[in-house]
């Protein structure tokens, strides 16, 4: 017995050494993270001062950026998994080919999206746009929407290059180029805000133009210092020589998309999947929209220590991997969902004692308040499902087992959340707490695959031996 409770602890909880390598990874992440989300928080906020219809129409937008930036994510999601392992093996001439592989697929994603989102820019905003009692109110958020839009357009490009370049840095472990870099960013775009919102020190006063002006400003700050650091060879060897040539090798291009494909396929389809679902809230009026635009963002602000553990999964999981130390992934694995689980208990804690008080900075309805502190206790509720499933999706993903991460993130969003979102919404009275409930809890399916999946064990795989058999 004592043996196996000593081999359960040693499973679960790891050494000094190994929390000493888990916090240099995911410190910087949190610390870049919680400015950026608590920046978003006081961008919110002023834009809130603004009405509701601006809280909504910057909302809305936000929502389509959503998706854009999950594809990104996406897009480079391949490449980031032979990238780690890559540089578990040393192997920094295929590692730069990866890195270059990210470009190509980031900017393809761009041009994609600005098409995309020129086009449709009425059709898309308008789809969450379902209070016909407040007509007014309808076509002023969507007047609002569209102009926030149409700027933001002009930071896509900086975002998709700063993120292909910050993964290659956090490949190798390099987390704080990427954070200095984010929290210079989203300073500038804090002081951009008060300055072009407002109309401070003499600026005209844009509103929501000045909200998107400023965060596009932003992004090429941010592109800028991260391109002008990684290029300090001494320091980041594997980023040298990265234009000496433009080409990727056939061979990883190949495994590159036969093992990345189904992921950005994946992250399309979830992130389109969770705006039909926020689309789907929409229908029950705009009180709603605000009311889940305020608790998004407050919860944003407390998750950060918990997606970071991702991030955490994904290096030290597929460094492991690529060193060919398949053991020590198992239990590096098992030992970070362990503790994003335990991280995810204190900061439900702490957003449950905050849930009533921050959504009474926004200048809105009481009703509206209210409707955003129950969403945010429920978002306590599901935060240890969300912790465990969001960790075990990175670690079967550092394997390489893509169409495995794809059953596991998207089919049971498409299978069960979305069919019972929209029988709930369209074919019941039930309340919209509940039906948010009901839906976030959904969560604990997910939690019971990833853990299945985990422990057989399938994900372990080195994908460096086979390129380099190729």
């Amino acid at each position: 017995m004592l043996k196996n409770r000593h081999s359960l602890k040693s499973n679960l909880i790891g050494d000094k050494a190994f929390y000493k390598a888990v916090f240099a990874i995911i410190i910087p992440f949190i610390v870049q993270n919680t400015i950026s989300s608590f920046v978003n928080l006081l961008d919110n906020v002023m834009v809130g001062q603004l009405g509701t219809p601006q809280i909504n129409g910057v909302a809305i937008a936000n929502q389509l950026f959503f998706i854009f930036n999950i594809c990104i994510f996406g897009s480079i999601s391949g490449a980031s998994i032979f990238g780690a392992q890559f540089f578990g093996a040393r192997d920094f001439e295929n590692m730069r080919a990866s890195a270059r592989f990210k470009l190509y697929a980031c900017i393809s994603v761009f041009v994609l999206g600005a098409v995309i989102f020129l086009t449709l820019d009425d059709q898309l905003i308008s789809l969450f746009l379902n209070d016909a009692d407040k007509p007014a109110e309808v076509a002023l958020t969507l007047a609002e929407g569209k102009k926030y839009l149409f700027i933001m357009l002009l930071g896509l490009l900086p975002f998709a290059v700063t993120q292909a370049y910050a993964s290659t840095l956090r490949e190798a472990g390099e987390t704080v180029l990427p954070m200095v870099a984010g929290i210079i960013a989203v300073f500038v775009n804090m002081v951009g805000n008060y300055i072009l919102i407002f109309g401070h020190f003499g600026a005209p006063q844009m509103g929501v133009e000045g909200a998107a002006l400023a965060t596009v400003i932003s992004r090429f700050v941010e592109m800028a210092i991260v391109i002008a650091y990684a290029h300090n060879h001494r320091r980041y060897p594997f980023m040298e020589g990265l234009y000496r040539t433009l080409k990727v090798p056939a061979r990883l291009v190949k495994r590159i998309l036969i093992m990345g494909a189904p992921l950005f396929i994946n992250e399309l389809l979830w992130s389109v999947g969770t705006s039909f679902i926020s689309q789907l809230y929409s229908e029950r009026g705009l009180d709603v929209v605000a009311a889940t635009n305020i608790s998004n963002t407050v919860s944003n602000l407390f998750t950060t220590a918990v997606f970071s553990m991702g991030n955490a999964a994904a290096v030290l999981v597929g460094q492991a991997l690529g060193a060919n130390e398949l053991p020590r992934a198992r239990q590096t694995a098992w030992r970070l969902l362990a503790f994003s689980v335990f991280i995810s208990l204190i900061t439900g804690a702490a957003l449950a004692v905050s849930a009533p008080f921050i959504p009474r900075l926004y200048n809105t309805s009481e009703e509206i308040r209210i409707l955003a502190t129950r969403f945010l206790w429920i978002s306590c509720i599901n935060m240890p499902f969300m912790a465990f499933a969001h960790t075990s999706y990175f670690t079967l993903r550092s394997g390489g087992k893509t169409l495995m991460t794809f059953m596991f993130d998207c089919l049971p969003l498409w299978a069960v959340n979305i069919p019972l979102c929209f029988v709930l919404v369209h074919f019941t009275a039930m309340n919209i707490l509940w039906v948010y409930l009901i839906i976030n809890l959904t969560n604990f399916l997910k939690c019971l695959f990833g853990f299945y999946m985990v422990k057989k064990g399938v994900w372990i795989n080195n994908v460096t031996k086979q390129v380099v058999a190729d």
